[in-house]
């Protein structure tokens, strides 16, 4: 990874993905830019849909990037400075490619404006797009070795998905999409057009506390499963510290006000403490 590569990295990751970017902080600094790397793809793929007008231009640029992870892209693709960070990472580290294209793949469906059925369907949307972060994070860590962390990484991206979309429910709806799972509101009475019209209900409400009960279940099995993981990849799940400050924010009887996000240095100081005390 060049060193231009690397500091653009940083940040598009610090533009894009601050919370992320927070994380890498408190990372070991031997692994911290290729962590970065890793993020900074992600922070890209995360935000297609923003970027693209239509679906079209959004799988093109996703079929991009699964065509320079196969090798089978067209021109230099080292050129564009996120996939050299990436690639350089992915040689030096030796990380398996598939979970990288199977996250391209999941992030299809940011796209369109299907609504995510159910449970069982988010959680695995969420294990091919944060879980699997995790658990390539760990492995840089661990320098390149394989590392089991299964529960860890599944339970932590399971809960990270829920809050990100918990506190992103208003936005969302505001731009036709419900990102949780249909099926949860459905069982509480709740109306397609009542949310998308952004009207407050208790069914909503209802809803809402129940994912972010679920979110907290997989928070305390992940903490579980972190605390029997060795020292060496621990770093990589410091973000569980800020997803529950950012759970216990959370107001779901105002689902489609903003949420004020946690100060910066709180962020900081949070995930600090736990790399510290973990």
């Amino acid at each position: 990874m060049t060193p231009e590569s690397a500091a653009y990295a940083s940040q598009y990751l610090r533009d894009n993905d601050r919370d992320r970017y927070f994380a890498t902080l408190v990372l070991p600094p031997k692994e911290r830019a290729a962590v970065t790397a890793l993020y900074a793809f992600n922070a890209d793929i995360a935000s297609v849909r923003e970027r693209a007008r239509e679906p079209a231009a959004g799988e093109i640029r996703l079929q991009w990037w699964a065509d320079a992870l196969t090798g089978s892209g067209h021109g230099n693709v080292r050129q564009n400075p996120l996939a050299d960070a990436l690639l350089s990472v992915v040689a030096e580290y030796g990380l398996p490619t598939p979970p990288l294209t199977r996250m391209i793949s999941a992030r299809r469906f940011d796209l369109y404006q299907d609504p995510m059925p159910d449970l069982p369907t988010f959680e695995g949307y969420a294990g091919e797009t944060v879980s699997a972060l995790y658990q390539l994070g760990a492995m840089i860590l661990n320098g390149g070795k394989p590392v089991e962390t299964g529960d860890a990484a599944g339970h932590l991206g399971v809960a990270h998905a829920l809050t990100g979309h918990l506190r992103a429910f208003g936005y969302n709806a505001s731009h036709g999409r419900i990102f949780l799972p249909w099926q949860v509101f459905e069982v509480c009475g709740v109306k397609e057009g009542e949310v998308l019209a952004g009207q407050p209900t208790d069914g909503i409400a209802v809803a809402l506390t129940k994912l972010a009960d679920t979110a907290g279940e997989h928070l305390d099995r992940a903490a579980t499963a972190i605390a029997a993981l060795p020292r060496e990849p621990r770093p990589a799940f410091a973000p569980v510290s800020l997803l529950r400050l950012q759970l216990k924010r959370l107001d779901t009887d105002a689902p489609f006000q903003r949420h004020n996000d946690i100060a910066d240095w709180r962020k900081l100081v949070a995930m600090s403490w736990w790399r510290m005390t973990h």
